[in-house]
């Protein structure tokens, strides 16, 4: 081995075989007279730089890739990274869904479990049509303490008086529109009931004696004297307020006073009422109502379609919550009134026929009326705004009434739409002769149904706030579902002025705009949704549409 060279000698072959260099490391420090290259002065770094430009050469000659292939072979690198990163962002959102959907078939399940833990199936009742007439809403006007007690006597016994003008701000129809049927006593018996979301207590005609009753279509119940709800229950403080409280009365008495200045007068009473499942099975619950014997107004219209009224609103005395209190069901309820006039719809307690998705939802505004209430921005016709003070942005009260048979505007939004309608002239002319209704048109072409006029209207709209300030709620109402045909063939407009039943500022969405939709009342989120539906079958919803389902699932397992 050569003493010179520390590696020792390499024969002349070897080194012709010596690897290339692949690569020039450049190190560089800065000094005061800026960056230099480590261990170079600046002769080194013309030197270091030629060489570096030399191996460029080099391997350009020996690659064989020329500057162009160099850009065109970054253009793809950085084509392929960004596909990548987007390939990686919908991966996780396809997984972030995934977990998402997985959690809640997972999960829901088990909460529908615990649910029916504590309920039982949903119930479901049917709805029947009643001949429509001409009488309007009649909501509850005054509420207060009476002065000279009531007159009528609970089985010919004289007895002391703890009534009072109960706050219930229900809406009564003489002939309303729809009803359906409950069965009440041991035995059950069937007794036609009005469906009415502005109203707190059912009540049926009865035999206590009846002092003033209507002739209805079935016999008046008949209670027993065990059946009788004494002053001390809390059904009873609940409705009367601890106002006029009788400690030694055997009884608690109820009356109600409605805008139109028909009364229904009478006592509580508990006794059995049947419902049947949505599984068929027939179920007997305990159930306290209203033993209405006095009736006055139009209450006493003879023949009477109904036996009373079915109570539904969020009140502690309601049907839902008393349902819901005993852990029978959830407080949810809901209604579907069909659009064709020749069949009535359904309704159902319970949440096992809401519809999981399509829902419009808005809260249920808070307020001692136990109604069915919520705010709206704007109320139109067409693309005209008809209430002035939505410009301003002030909010209408808007409430939902079953048992009004139409629906009412505040005075402001119902002239400025009467002024539109009058635009119509000359196809439809305004019939003052027509009495049906406040306003009726008479066509100047043969007309058999609304659906014969609807291209000359537009559509009303109520417009709510949108849901995380970006997903519209409206609730739409197209011409058929504000109209009405008069026996004279004239188009009436079921769209009535709400000073007349004392909402000056108020909207009530009435039976004739509640058609074609299935409207639920949730007590137990506060809030009001409703779908488009032709109310023919209900059906029971599951928790995820059928399609998605079945691919999560299959991605679970």
């Amino acid at each position: 081995m050569d003493a010179s060279s520390p590696r020792g000698s390499v024969r002349p072959e070897e080194r012709e075989e010596k690897p290339r260099v692949h690569g020039v490391v450049v190190i560089a420090v800065p000094d005061e007279k800026g960056w230099r290259l480590a261990a170079f002065g600046e002769e080194g770094n013309a030197a270091v730089t030629a060489a570096a430009a030399a191996f460029g050469r080099s391997r350009d000659g020996e690659s064989g890739v020329g500057d162009e292939d160099e850009e065109m072979e970054e253009v793809r690198w950085r084509e392929r990274r960004v596909a990548s990163l987007w390939s990686v962002a919908g991966a996780l959102l396809v997984l972030t869904a995934l977990a998402v959907a997985g959690q809640y078939c997972l999960y829901y399940p088990a909460a529908e479990m615990l649910r029916e833990e504590r309920r039982s199936s949903s119930f479901l009742l049917p709805l029947y049509q009643k001949a429509s007439g001409g009488g309007g809403a009649a909501r509850e006007s005054a509420a207060g303490v009476k002065a000279d007690g009531a007159a009528a006597a609970w089985g010919g016994e004289a007895r002391e008086n703890s009534s009072a003008v109960l706050p219930i701000r229900g809406s009564v129809f003489p002939d309303g529109q729809y009803y359906t049927s409950m069965y009440i006593g041991n035995p059950p018996r069937p007794y036609f009931l009005d469906v009415d979301t502005g109203s707190d207590l059912t009540w049926i005609q009865c035999d206590a004696p009846c002092t003033s009753c209507a002739k209805g279509p079935h016999p008046l119940y008949k209670p027993a004297k065990q059946n009788v709800v004494p002053p001390r229950d809390s059904y009873c403080q609940e409705l009367q307020g601890n106002q006029n409280y009788c400690d030694t009365c055997k009884q608690c008495d109820y009356e109600i006073t409605y805008a139109d200045r028909s009364s229904s007068m009478g006592v509580l009473a508990r006794d059995n009422m049947q419902l049947t499942t949505a599984d068929g099975e027939r179920e007997n619950l305990d159930f306290v109502f209203g033993c209405g014997y006095d009736q006055q107004g139009n209450l006493l219209l003879s023949p009477a379609n109904t036996d009373g009224i079915l109570g539904l609103s969020n009140a502690a005395i309601s049907l839902p919550t008393q349902l819901a209190s005993q852990g029978i069901i959830s407080n949810v309820f809901g209604h579907c009134i069909a659009a064709d006039p020749s069949n009535g719809g359904y309704m159902f307690l319970g949440d096992d026929y809401v519809p999981r998705w399509g829902m419009t939802w808005v809260p249920i505004r808070n307020g001692p009326e136990n109604l069915y209430s919520t705010e709206v921005q704007k109320v139109n016709y067409g693309d005209q705004q008809l209430n002035v003070r939505g410009k301003a942005g002030k909010l209408t009260q808007v409430i939902f009434d079953s048992g009004s048979s139409y629906t009412y505007l505040p005075h402001e939004e119902y002239t400025n739409l009467i002024a539109s309608l009058r635009s119509l002239s000359p196809s439809l002319l305004q019939d003052d002769s027509d009495r049906t209704l406040p306003f009726c048109m008479k066509p100047n072409f043969p007309v058999r149904s609304v659906y014969d006029v609807k291209h000359l209207l537009k559509p009303l709209s109520l417009v709510f706030k949108n849901r995380w300030f970006v997903l519209p709620r409206t609730f739409n109402i197209p011409p058929e579902d504000y109209l009405i045909i008069s026996d004279k063939n004239n188009i009436c407009l079921g769209v009535l002025d709400g000073t007349e039943i004392g909402h000056d500022s108020e909207i009530v969405i009435g039976d004739v705009s509640l058609r074609g939709k299935l409207v639920v009342y949730n007590n137990d989120e506060k809030q009001i949704g409703w779908v488009q539906s032709d109310c023919t079958k209900p059906q029971k919803q599951s928790g995820f549409p059928f399609l998605l389902k079945r691919v999560l699932q299959n991605q679970l397992l």
